[in-house]
């Protein structure tokens, strides 16, 4: 992603400070020397007229800033593997609720498709609804910005109207070439960073079930008349299995037991979902062929009959559909086929030892907290 824009490698990796110092230095640097309009030229076949509207003074500080980012991004993204990978074999605790002056965040379960449509409506709402309020500010403060000074709505607003001549000619190429990697970059840092958390979530609810409920011991006892009653259930991880577990130990109930599921290995899916992220998705390739192809068709476009905005629409969704393919056919031959599990995972057993009189009310909790099963047993 930092070979579409300087910046947007860090953001992927939460580095906010080096990032928003290469984002606004890309800005400026490409203000500075017309690159966007140069490179709308290029595109166009116009190159004397490229040449012409560089400004050659400060053309060259443009290229070691970026080869940097790219550097850095690709550095940073393996010491951050590493130091992943120690946390994860020294069981390192991490945060997963705060509270500030300015906004209480904490970690959920969102869904990955939901991030990716919102984003898709206008940048930085998918990281709003991730709960990356920074980004999404940055982000939102920035779109406004691009809008604002390339036209674009004002030209959408004219083709829209069937005025074609009049949308291109609103529309200022050198602000509008920001627009395609932008945009691409939000749908895809939202969606990827829903995953992530999700995996996190699950991750941290694993941890905590093994330190707090796994400290009692069941006695299965047979033969003679007792009034307790084991309860079994089953869920999926979700901030409800632990509502169900407070709401118990409400009632007095702290014989419970919570066992997290290794469940099968799945095939990969083409897109994650709210209750099942393995991270890896048929949008990676997609998201910067259509950055890359929708920048060339937006340049193309103010020599073409359709003008910028059709053309640009066309290369994002060619783009897109082209990675698409490259990734679902690499996965094919890449993988073997696996039988697909095409119903929720059962990814948590609780079981609650409570007397008989107790039976009913928790049978009912488990069940208004979504349990995906529930049964009893006896011990007679």
């Amino acid at each position: 992603m930092v070979i579409a824009f300087p910046g947007f490698g860090h953001f992927l990796l939460n580095k906010y400070f080096r990032a928003f110092s290469l984002f606004i230095w890309e800005i400026y640097i490409n203000q500075a020397t017309r690159l966007n309009q140069a490179m709308v030229y290029s595109f166009t076949g116009n190159f004397d007229a490229a040449k012409e509207v560089l400004d050659l003074k400060m053309v060259l500080m443009y290229i070691p800033v970026y080869l940097f980012a790219i550097w850095d991004s690709y550095r940073t993204t393996v010491d951050l593997n590493n130091i992943y990978t120690l946390a994860k074999r020294e069981d390192a605790r991490f945060n997963s609720f705060s509270i500030g002056a300015f906004e209480i965040n904490y970690l959920d379960k969102r869904n990955p498709i939901m991030a990716l449509l919102w984003s898709m409506t206008i940048p930085s709402v998918g990281q709003l609804y991730a709960h990356r309020i920074i980004l999404a500010g940055f982000t939102l403060i920035w779109t406004a910005v691009f809008m604002y000074y390339s036209h674009f709505l004002e030209a959408l607003i004219y083709l829209l109207n069937g005025n074609l001549d009049k949308s291109n000619a609103v529309l200022d190429a050198q602000w509008l070439l920001y627009l395609p990697s932008f945009y691409f970059f939000t749908i895809f840092d939202s969606y990827v960073s829903t995953v992530e958390n999700n995996k996190l979530f699950e991750y941290e609810q694993r941890k905590y079930l093994r330190s707090h409920y796994q400290k009692y011991r069941f006695s299965l006892q047979k033969g003679s008349r007792v009034n307790n009653v084991l309860i079994f259930a089953t869920f999926e991880h979700s901030t409800y299995l632990e509502l169900a577990m407070t709401e118990l130990e409400e009632y007095g109930i702290t014989n419970i037991l919570a066992v997290p599921l290794n469940n099968r290995t799945e095939e990969r899916r083409i897109f994650d979902s709210i209750h099942h992220s393995d991270g890896v998705s048929l949008i990676s390739k997609g998201m910067i062929l259509a950055f890359l192809f929708s920048t060339v068709g937006a340049s193309k476009g103010f020599e073409l009959e359709w003008g910028p905005i059709i053309w640009g629409l066309i290369g994002a969704g060619s783009g897109f559909l082209i990675g698409f393919i490259i990734d679902l056919f690499m996965k094919k031959i890449s993988q073997r086929k696996q039988f697909l599990l095409k119903r929720k995972n059962s990814e948590v057993v609780l079981i609650v030892e409570c007397d008989h009189l107790q039976k009913e009310r928790v049978e009912s909790t488990l069940w208004k907290q979504f349990a995906l099963g529930v049964a009893e047993l006896n011990q007679i």
